[in-house]
């Protein structure tokens, strides 16, 4: 399969192409500015090679398809808990389409987002606390 690479207007220098890796990038950062997502979601090998020092992939959790002039992304996010899950995936796909559209010229038809987890912030603070209820309720 060929991969498709977003053509843009040619100039008197030349032409631009856009690679889907750049789109990317671009969709995988604008969904982590979003106040609410914890991190990206991506594959169980992608996470590890990642925490073993391989270079940082901004673009995990993200699958871009993307035509001459329009662009379909697929997003899989991590959400801290307490907000609302319906309010930032609609700021996502508002916050991706924008930086998409704004940067690149491309038509973005689709966001899709896919909430794969909740991120609990005080997790040492809420195992300390059952680890506490555990050892009074045996005393």
């Amino acid at each position: 399969m060929e991969e498709v690479i977003a053509k843009m207007d040619s100039t008197d220098l030349g032409k631009i192409q856009i690679a889907p890796e750049v789109i990317g990038i671009i969709a995988g950062l604008a969904a982590t500015e979003v106040e609410g997502v914890a991190m990206m979601s991506g594959s169980f090998v992608g996470d590890i090679a990642e925490r073993f020092g391989r270079k940082k992939n901004f673009s995990k959790g993200v699958h871009v398809e993307v035509g001459e002039k329009e662009a379909a992304i697929d997003l899989s996010v991590v959400i801290d808990y307490g907000y609302s899950i319906p309010k930032i995936a609609t700021d996502v796909q508002n916050n991706v389409r924008s930086a998409i559209e704004n940067m690149t010229g491309l038509v973005v038809v689709e966001v899709n987002v896919q909430v794969v987890d909740v991120k609990i912030n005080n997790a040492e603070n809420e195992s300390n606390y059952i680890k506490e209820e555990k050892e009074s309720r045996v005393r």
